[in-house]
């Protein structure tokens, strides 16, 4: 592979000049996007019914198509997954990623079409190893394997007489992917594709501890957990002795901030480079463009046209949205897509913040429905890893999951947040740990520091030590055991934070 590794590099440097072209031109080439989308789909029953063939302007197509959220496109999927074509899209569709459910469904089907695969999620994965190499053409990541960790629902067909099939993202990228892409990666599509994921992740440790892996990408938590199985089956403590040329970790999903410590205890590499992606079973929208500093490169010539809705605007009937002319650095804004993968003015569930207009690098600061704002907080996600680093590194703790909701008001007193915390390292005190996380909420945001003066409206937070094993034991028990699935870290009720106490002390008994 070592032979290989040079044209790469040079193949990883030509695409550089596409990406500095939509760095420079970002609001013209995203008029070029939404052109394609809408001449490509005009003809379909969606643009039929939306008069995507009068449409030639963007606020033309703000009045004529309503944002949509998966419960409101569903019904053009789910003719799509029966078998009717040129619904929601003008080439044919069999693929669709199932992920995680919304309040009505246990689970979402995204349709994913040859446009999405390849001038998105493949173009995308290109992009991330060219801003890679941009940043390191010095490297040898692609004299190895790269080790992905994928989720773990299988490839299935959607019904006996269907020729549709579904699985999760990272399953109908691999079942999909070029055979070049194949040549590079480990485990074996067998194991990979696995769906019971306890067992997997035994098969997975087996397989690729004697491969010369160079590359890892995959959600953290189940990283750390293939990782400590590799430790116990080769009596290693540092993953760099397991694997030497280890350089490069992809990570995406959910905020690194809580885990970067404990991936340092584990590959203790000095040449060791992180790298954080922005893909979704939506679309691939951004990764990192300058290794080592805060804000991801928005995608912009993926075939994704970009809307960004203030919060305010969040819940409003026709709500207003920016183009990227428009947005501001620091602002939370909820991601509204229209891709070619047939989804038009799609709600993704994502808040984002801009953290760089020129180019446009983002940042992904939380969920519109993982939040808490039950007392006008508004504490999002971002805020409760940042204070759960801070807490972790005064303390010296390292937390593995949790979860948090707000406590109302009652005649016992006022309003507050519990948290619920798995810990894989105590803190040398909870109490402090507990100050610090109040604390620098407080730091971080003024609306929590407000409600939190004197105890008037919010009084101080109260955690519940969780025994280690409780998050995963929990998801096993919903079925939901794997990468896709993710512990909520906010609500704004105390449904789900209710169930795990109930859960937990099943466990005690």
């Amino acid at each position: 592979m070592k032979i290989l590794s040079p044209a790469i590099s040079q193949l990883a440097r030509l695409r550089m000049g596409r990406i500095a072209y939509f760095m420079q031109y970002p609001v013209q080439v995203q008029q070029q996007v939404f052109q394609n989308l809408i001449s490509a789909a005009q003809y379909t029953e969606f643009g039929k019914q939306h008069g995507f063939s009068k449409i030639y302007k963007i606020e033309e197509y703000k009045e004529r198509v309503p944002v949509h959220t998966y419960d409101t496109i569903k019904p053009y999927i789910q003719r799509t997954m029966e078998g009717q074509q040129n619904v929601l899209w003008n080439t044919p569709i069999k693929w669709f990623a199932k992920s995680s459910g919304t309040t009505a469904d246990k689970s979402k089907f995204i349709p994913v079409t040859v446009e999405s695969l390849d001038e998105c999620h493949y173009r995308s994965g290109r992009d991330v190893i060219s801003l890679y190499y941009n940043n390191f053409p010095d490297s040898d990541v692609f004299t190895g394997k790269s080790l992905i960790i994928g989720g773990s629902h299988q490839v299935n067909k959607l019904s006996e007489d269907s020729d549709s099939y579904c699985g999760d993202l990272s399953a109908v990228m691999l079942q999909n992917m070029p055979f070049y892409g194949n040549m590079i990666r480990t485990p074996d599509l067998e194991i990979a594709l696995m769906d019971e994921w306890e067992e997997k992740i035994e098969r997975m440790a087996n397989a690729v501890i004697h491969e010369n892996v160079t590359s890892i990408a995959g959600v953290p938590t189940w990283t750390i957990v293939l990782i400590k199985r590799i430790f116990e089956l080769t009596g290693k403590d540092n993953l760099a002795d397991v694997w030497p040329n280890l350089e490069l970790y992809m990570h995406g999903g959910v905020s690194f901030t809580p885990y970067r410590d404990q991936f340092a205890k584990l590959i203790r590499n000095p040449l060791m480079h992180y790298q954080e992606t922005y893909n979704a079973s939506e679309g691939f929208f951004a990764a990192q463009d300058v290794i080592g500093e805060e804000g991801l490169l928005l995608f912009l010539n993926h075939g994704i046209f970009y809307e960004f809705m203030p919060m305010e605007e969040l819940g409003k009937e026709n709500p207003r949205t920016l183009q990227l002319q428009e947005v501001e650095t620091g602002k939370n804004y909820a991601l509204v897509i229209s891709t070619n993968g047939g989804l038009w003015r799609y709600l993704v569930g994502d808040t984002i913040q801009f953290t760089s207009l020129l180019p446009y690098r983002i940042k992904v600061s939380g969920r519109t429905k993982s939040f808490i704002n039950a007392f006008g907080e508004e504490v999002i996600v971002e805020n409760a890893d940042m204070a759960i680093a801070k807490a972790s590194e005064a303390t010296g703790a390292v937390v593995n999951d949790y979860t948090a909701a707000p406590v109302y008001f009652s005649d016992q007193g006022n309003g507050g947040h519990e948290w619920l915390i798995e810990f894989e390292v105590a803190p040398t005190d909870v109490n402090t740990f507990v100050s610090v996380l109040d604390n620098t909420l407080k730091s971080i945001n003024s609306d929590y520091e407000a409600k939190r003066h004197k105890d008037i409206a919010l009084r101080p937070p109260v955690v519940h030590v969780l025994p280690k094993g409780t998050f995963c034991e929990f998801l096993k028990s919903k079925g939901k055991l794997g990468g896709q699935h993710k512990v909520p870290r906010l609500n704004n009720d105390r449904n789900y934070l209710e169930e795990i106490l109930k859960f937990a002390a099943t466990m005690n008994t």
